[in-house]
């Protein structure tokens, strides 16, 4: 059982979800409220697109298709190759996966360095697959349904029906990020009542 922090600690919340699920909007609530968030998918493109060893290992993995004419890496070229199959997915991780994660590391042990004593919420849709949630004080699941998922994927990202599938498929089953969660919110009546939700859970845990 997790011991929960004081008021003169940091709080360190988990917002999580498949693909598309609505877990930054959520997100953008907290920071509204004065929560620091850290970005999974910020930091991840920064390591593939500031890290020459990272680009270097993943042209060397996926061939330099996955490049632009400039040179830079095409992240929907990469996404296409990467996770048209469960074991390309499984190389890519390996290559950034480290670097991301000791990324968010610094970002929170900065943090604790300086005493901040705030709220801080890690944006990412793979919590649970690293094991993240063992150090949170708080872990939050948000839900949708698959065919919104894909419709968002589709409108927001261009993305084909078969890239959306392949990119919901890769991840864990909803089940099993479930039942870690303290929190679940639906994200299943449009932006509004989201945000509402979200302050809702924004506020028990501040009563807390």
């Amino acid at each position: 059982m997790r011991s929960y922090p004081t008021e003169k600690s940091m709080i360190l919340i988990g917002i999580t979800g498949g693909i598309a699920c609505g877990k930054t909007e959520v997100s953008q609530v907290f920071h509204k409220n004065g929560a620091i968030i850290l970005s999974g998918d910020q930091v991840g493109k920064e390591v593939v697109e500031k890290n020459r060893l990272v680009l270097k290992e993943l042209v060397r993995t996926f061939g330099k298709e996955i490049l632009n004419n400039k040179g830079s890496l095409n992240r929907r070229n990469l996404g296409e190759i990467a996770f048209a199959s469960k074991k390309s997915k499984e190389k890519l991780n390996q290559i950034i996966h480290p670097y991301l994660l000791k990324e968010l590391e610094k970002g929170t042990e900065s943090l604790r360095r300086k005493k901040y004593k705030g709220i801080v919420v890690i944006d990412a849709a793979l919590i649970v697959e690293w094991g993240l949630q063992r150090e949170l004080d708080y872990l939050i699941y948000v839900q949708s349904k698959r065919e919104d998922r894909i419709n968002r994927l589709q409108e927001q990202k261009g993305y084909s029906r078969r890239e959306a599938l392949d990119r919901i498929k890769s991840q864990l089953p909803e089940n099993v990020k479930k039942k870690l969660a303290d929190f679940v919110i639906k994200n299943d009546q449009g932006l509004t009542e989201l945000r509402e939700k979200a302050n809702r859970v924004w506020k028990e845990i501040i009563c807390r």
